[in-house]
């Protein structure tokens, strides 16, 4: 058994951060990751010309701003960077290939006992500790939905996170599943490098410009929610038109009234939009079944595929192994209460990064766990 003080589960920028902050208190910790590297959706699971959509003051991590050379929407390849200097300036040393299996509280002890398959050796380890940070962000496990004949289709199919340039899939005919910030710019990255791009979109949905992302976030400082919502739907519908006949609806709700209710993200445009109204890429409703290569869709048409790339997200297996919790997540792994009140649970129990808040959210989420932390101590 290893004790310490906190526990901290995910070395995600969530994970990581928390670290960074008990670090500069000297409170003990133990930070666990099951896999090899920290912030693995960032290192090695994404593809190669993401940006951050939020301008980069919106996304510095605790106690470390940007550099000044780093440009306003931070490219992957320095966000990395970045992220490499966070975890040496801070000295965040998180366990590698420790795979969470059981979190219970001791009641008598008044401590979380945590039981993690170490991967590597195949073997459980066990630790206790007073404090427990469920860290291990909104992107956990790649989903992928069941579709009737999926098993028959004789072409390649792919999540997201394997996903690293249009490049290998030129001149192919690639369907993406997933409408998301994702599904979104990798159809837009393949039909760059001259694929034949699809991408089914069956629900409405927002669309709005990195510009009015930021005039959003500034506005909020000023403004009542829901006129700045509104203002923001209002400029959306200026700039891109009716949409409909290129099959995108919009919602009634405004973008971040849909972000915070159901977790729904705006879109922000890359220039996928112009490439669907132009026809390069094509809009699809949903898929019906899938019989070898081809793809029947609910509106009866089919249409043959080389690859399906599956952008449909990820489900978070949190409350599998977390036990004895009644009140901080829900069967989902998300906060039952709303942000800012969404961070602490009973028993020495927090979530961090989970407020669909982004990377400001997380960092917000650090400092006020470990304050608290330093202050029960």
């Amino acid at each position: 058994m290893k004790e310490t003080v906190v526990i901290v589960a995910g070395a995600g920028p969530s994970g990581i951060s928390v670290s960074a902050c008990l670090n500069l208190q000297s409170i003990p910790h133990i930070l666990l990751e099951r896999e090899d590297i920290y912030c693995p959706i960032w290192t090695k699971k994404s593809y190669d010309r993401l940006h951050l959509h939020l301008a980069k003051q919106f996304c510095e991590l605790p106690h470390m701003p940007f550099p000044n050379s780093y440009p306003t929407y931070v490219p992957r390849k320095l966000f990395v960077q970045y992220l490499d200097d966070y975890v040496t300036q801070f000295k965040v040393n998180p366990v590698y290939n420790r795979s969470i299996e059981s979190a219970t509280y001791d009641k008598a002890a008044g401590k979380w006992l945590i039981k993690a398959k170490n991967i590597k050796m195949d073997e459980v380890e066990e630790y206790s500790s007073r404090f427990l940070v469920v860290a291990t962000g909104e992107t956990t496990d790649p989903f992928i939905p069941e579709i009737n004949g999926i098993e028959s289709f004789t072409g390649e199919f792919l999540h997201s996170t394997k996903y690293k340039t249009g490049a290998p899939f030129a001149n192919k005919s690639v369907l993406v599943v997933g409408c998301g910030n994702s599904g979104m710019e990798i159809a837009y990255d393949l039909s760059n490098f001259g694929a034949k791009t699809s991408i089914i979109i069956r629900n409405p949905l927002h669309v709005i410009t990195r510009w009015m992302m930021y005039v959003e976030l500034e506005l909020f400082k000023y403004l009542p929610y829901d006129l700045v919502d509104g203002l923001v739907l209002l400029l959306s519908k200026l700039w891109y038109g009716d949409m409909s006949k290129n099959g995108i609806k919009r919602p009634e709700e405004g973008p971040f009234a849909m972000k915070d209710k159901y977790g729904k993200y705006p879109i922000v445009d890359v220039g996928t939009v112009a490439k669907i109204k132009s026809g390069e890429i094509q809009v699809l409703p949903g898929i019906s079944s899938i019989k070898d290569d081809e793809v029947i869709f609910t509106n009866g048409k089919s249409y043959l595929f080389d690859v399906i790339l599956f952008a449909t997200g990820f489900q978070r297996i949190t409350k599998k192994w977390l036990k004895d919790d009644d009140d901080l997540l829900d069967q989902d792994g998300i906060p039952k209460q709303s942000y800012p009140n969404h961070w602490k649970g009973k028993n020495g129990l927090y979530c961090a990064g989970l407020a669909r808040k982004g990377l400001y959210g997380a960092a917000m989420d650090a400092q006020k766990i470990t304050i608290d932390i330093k202050k029960l101590l």
